[in-house]
């Protein structure tokens, strides 16, 4: 049974880890430490979580604990994941990944010497309807594919959202904005060869809007954006182009609260919809199954560094600096 401690109050954490704990047996929630421990201790009464801790450290080297979940700022997953793993204990780390290529890859690299499970909390890509989403990309019934367009698209209007800061590894491709960009990458299982991008930014080095075009070795192309302009509507989908039809996938962020496949072949159109289960129930079963069966899993260690590289690419194409290398 997985026993996981969690560093921090993040706002994500009762829906990537502690609901869907509870209707796993195989796994719990048995520590946190927060920054304010009055915060871990009011939180850990409404999760029900029995051992609040002074510090992150005291998290990692509790007993009980032998699985860590990484919700922290994304300047602070490095050191944080390094330290969970130099404890021996596999880590479920949010996403984006790291605060860039490099360091996402030392990370990779700490993990691979110990033997031990990293994966980056891209919860999608478990679902039933981003994996049908891929299967029907594969099959070819859309023809000789042309082109993948992703959007996600939310307004942020705090000024002091943790978004807005660079030294946080803020800006909304670090956040929303890497969601497009592995749709992208995994529908198409391809890494592309050239990249564009252009940015609108806000606070010092921030984008609050981010704009990429890429080219596949394949020949497909790729469009991503991600928008947390206060203007911006929400949207989240993906629309892939072929020579004989068109796949669109609507809401596959958090299809629980709602999606459709739409499909046009020839002609022909159709809507499919499946499983309501939340995305996060099936990212904890492959993370339970990568770690106590050693299965694979698709956003595992390597494929993050992919990922992170792939954003540096973004922010060095649109003439901003990749995070964690500028002092603010």
């Amino acid at each position: 049974m997985l026993r996981f401690g969690t560093l921090g109050v993040a706002k994500i954490t009762p829906r990537a880890l502690v609901n869907p704990c509870i209707d796993e047996p195989r796994a719990d929630v048995v520590a946190i430490a927060a920054r304010d421990r009055a915060r871990a201790e009011v939180y850990a009464r409404h999760a029900h979580i029995r051992h609040v801790l002074d510090d992150y450290q005291a998290v990692i080297d509790h007993p009980n604990v032998n699985a860590i979940y990484n919700p922290l700022p994304i300047t602070a997953h490095k050191e944080w994941t390094l330290k969970a793993l130099a404890a021996g204990k596999p880590v479920l780390c949010e996403k984006s990944f790291a605060a860039n290529a490099e360091e996402a890859q030392a990370m990779a690299d700490a993990a691979a010497a110990a033997h031990l499970v990293v994966m980056d909390a891209f919860h999608y890509r478990y679902h039933p309807v981003f994996i049908r989403a891929k299967e029907i990309y594969d099959s070819g019934v859309l023809g000789t594919i042309e082109q993948v367009s992703a959007a996600f698209h939310i307004p942020v209007t705090d000024p002091n959202d943790i978004r807005m800061h660079y030294a946080m590894g803020g800006g909304v491709t670090m956040d929303i904005g890497c969601y497009p960009i592995s749709w992208i990458r995994h529908i198409t299982g391809e890494e592309p060869a050239e990249v564009a991008a252009r940015a609108e930014v806000g606070p010092p080095h921030v984008d609050l809007l981010l704009e990429a075009q890429v080219t596949f070795p394949s020949g497909v192309r790729g469009f991503t954006s991600g928008d947390m302009r206060p203007e911006a509507q929400f949207r989240a989908d993906i629309e892939v182009v072929g020579s004989a039809g068109t796949l669109k996938v609507v809401n596959p962020i958090v299809p629980q609260n709602g999606h459709a496949l739409q499909l046009t072949v020839d002609g022909r159109s159709s809507s499919e919809t499946l499983d309501r289960r939340p995305t996060y129930g099936y990212q904890l079963d492959a993370f339970i199954a990568a770690v106590e069966e050693g299965a694979s899993m698709f956003t595992g260690p390597e494929d993050a560094v992919a990922q992170m590289r792939l954003i540096d690419r973004c922010y060095e194409a649109a003439g901003l600096p990749v995070r964690g290398l500028v002092d603010p």
